[in-house]
């Protein structure tokens, strides 16, 4: 039997046949203190002017939609299931109370709603997916061919997701922060050495530049580099750091090389242009 995808919606979640179960029920006036946020949400950030927004409609309508919440077997704790800027903003509103739905779930169950609300309402950012997706198939054993037919995506659509992890740390900050598309990420993944990596993003995010121009500019960084990076050193933190900071003075991709007597600085330029600014900007 074909594994449940999770796309029947919030709707399917809260239906009048759910609601007849003995294992759910519906409570109009919930205490809000009494609600945990879910340790499995895959969202990482909100936009404060999106919850100030919702705050300012819970105040004037209240909360339409009833959260999703469920008892916690070990204690007398509710964690929230769905629902997490609806009760945020009614955070911020002052609500005492909101309507609630509540459902036994397990944790694996509580993740994966999760990821339904935000997937439908395309809410996660490219890496939130990544995380969810990892943390799917490292902490409850599920296959990426079980979580693509899940989610709805292919497999290599969620192998490639994944990926992204691999990204250096201060590169995924550019993709939480939008900065960065998941095809620029993609793109950047092309460059093995870290530095030049996250040199190259940075100068993608100062310039603007398109997908196919970071695609472009990849192939640029890898291309000619042949045996002779044999004789070179391994890079130590310190070098690693003033490839980025030059990077990041001048707007181009710079590395630093140690070799077995000193070392080498080079600085990539696509065109007579971008020479001309650079040598301005050194002499």
């Amino acid at each position: 039997m074909d594994e449940p995808r999770l796309g029947k919606g919030l709707a399917a979640l809260i239906s009048s046949n759910q609601m007849e179960n003995t294992n759910n029920a519906y409570i109009e006036n919930f205490d809000i203190n009494n609600i945990e946020a879910n340790p499995y949400q895959p969202r990482m950030h909100i936009e404060p002017e999106e919850l100030i927004e919702i705050a300012d409609s819970i105040r004037e309508h209240g909360v339409i939609q009833p959260l999703i919440i469920t008892k916690d077997k070990d204690s007398d704790k509710y964690f929230l299931i769905a629902g997490e800027r609806r009760l945020r903003a009614s955070q911020l509103a002052g609500m005492k109370t909101v309507p609630v739905v509540i459902k036994d779930s397990s944790p694996q169950e509580m993740l994966e709603l999760a990821i339904i609300e935000n997937i439908q309402r395309k809410d996660l950012n490219p890496l939130e997916e990544a995380y969810a997706f990892k943390q799917m198939q490292d902490e409850f054993g599920i296959s990426q061919d079980i979580i693509a037919r899940k989610v709805g995506l292919s497999r290599v659509a969620v192998t490639n997701k994944i990926r992204l992890l691999n990204i250096p740390d201060e590169v995924k900050e550019d993709v939480l922060n939008e900065k960065l598309s998941e095809g620029h990420a993609r793109a950047l993944l092309g460059i093995k050495d870290r530095v030049s990596l996250i040199a190259a993003a940075d100068l993608v995010v100062k310039r603007g530049m398109s997908v196919r121009e970071t695609e472009a500019l990849v192939r640029k960084i890898n291309y000619g580099k042949g045996s002779t990076t044999r004789n070179w050193k391994k890079t130590d933190r310190i070098t690693d750091d003033y490839s980025v900071k030059l990077s990041q003075k001048l707007g181009y991709t710079a590395h630093i090389s140690k070799m077995t007597k000193g070392g080498k600085v080079t600085i990539r330029y696509n065109t007579q242009e971008e020479l001309t600014d650079l040598m301005g900007k050194l002499l």
